[in-house]
């Protein structure tokens, strides 16, 4: 993981609707944002962002980038990543929702044997409160600190962001991993990567029901994960046959016959206590958890 004030940054998508609002935020908040790609707009800038039509005519000019932000349409966002990858760039957000599923198993493949890094699709992306913002977070809502904050949520990582920073608990990192079906990285990768990670002393997962997504977090929890983690689920009022998406959409979720025991909230919540993982009933609650597990109060003041 690479995701620092001196990380190298393409946009791919720069001239989209998101992509022509973000990359400029992106570079005020302090990114080095390089250069944007979009085909046909080669030789325009954007902001002081210079477009170029390939990703490979944009590393010509400005060097090596160790990361590019998508923007494209959808059934385009195969073709952009593979094309990045391709470039030698091996960390990659997915911004898009509604990505074809066979384009993200076949994207999945080619990531892992190129040893890439995707976060999303259907993603906020990630920011490092005070050194980066790759996508679409309100960097207002975050604050610097020590809490990695991974989630499945999209605008309810903000929530959480802005329960933490007004609690004092800055955060270290916070990242949505995508609401789509098919993503990059998982629960699991980045709970390993926080982990690992010498600025997080603690971790809070956000979930939400559909899927086996938290249940599998739970099981890795419980065989390698050694800081602690605090967690929410989201959606536990719902009826069981029915999913969250990230624009707040609800649509059907569960696989005929299996509705009863995987993805409810049930199933998570239970996963996630066998791991011995505290459950917040409400946001507000998560500072008070957090608490608990770092026998202290917090570290990081979000007046900091």
């Amino acid at each position: 993981m690479n995701f620092t004030s001196e990380s190298r940054v393409l946009v791919q998508g720069i001239t989209e609707p998101l992509g022509s609002i973000y990359a400029p935020l992106m570079q005020v908040y302090g990114g080095q944002i390089l250069a944007g790609i979009s085909p046909g707009h080669g030789g325009q800038h954007l902001e002081g962002i210079p477009v170029f039509d390939l990703v490979e005519q944009a590393l010509l000019s400005v060097g090596a980038v160790d990361t590019s932000v998508i923007f494209v349409p959808p059934y385009q966002v195969l073709d952009a990543a593979l094309e990045a990858i391709a470039a030698g760039i091996r960390q990659l957000v997915l911004v898009t929702e509604g990505v074809p599923p066979m384009d993200m198993m076949r994207l999945c493949r080619v990531a892992e044997a190129s040893e890439t890094l995707v976060v999303g699709p259907n993603c906020p992306g990630i920011i490092v409160p005070g050194q980066i913002l790759l996508g679409t977070h309100p960097a207002e809502f975050y604050t610097p600190g020590t809490v990695g904050l991974v989630s499945r949520c999209g605008t309810l990582t903000y929530e959480v962001a802005r329960e933490l920073s007004q609690a004092g608990f800055g955060q270290s990192i916070a990242l949505g991993i995508g609401s789509d079906r098919i993503i990059g990285s998982t629960f699991q990768q980045w709970l390993q990567i926080l982990d690992e990670d010498e600025q997080t002393e603690a971790i809070v997962l956000v979930g939400k029901i559909g899927s086996d997504s938290e249940e599998v977090a739970a099981r890795y929890i419980i065989e390698a994960i050694d800081k602690p983690v605090v967690a929410y689920i989201a959606g536990r009022t719902l009826p069981q046959s029915q999913y969250i998406g990230h624009a707040g959409a609800v649509v059907s979720s569960q696989v005929a016959g299996l509705r009863d025991e995987i993805g409810t909230a049930e199933s998570k919540i239970s996963a996630l206590r066998q791991a011995k993982v505290p459950i917040a009933e409400c946001l507000s609650q998560l500072p008070d958890l957090l608490k608990q597990v770092l026998k202290g109060s917090p570290k990081t003041s979000a007046k900091s």
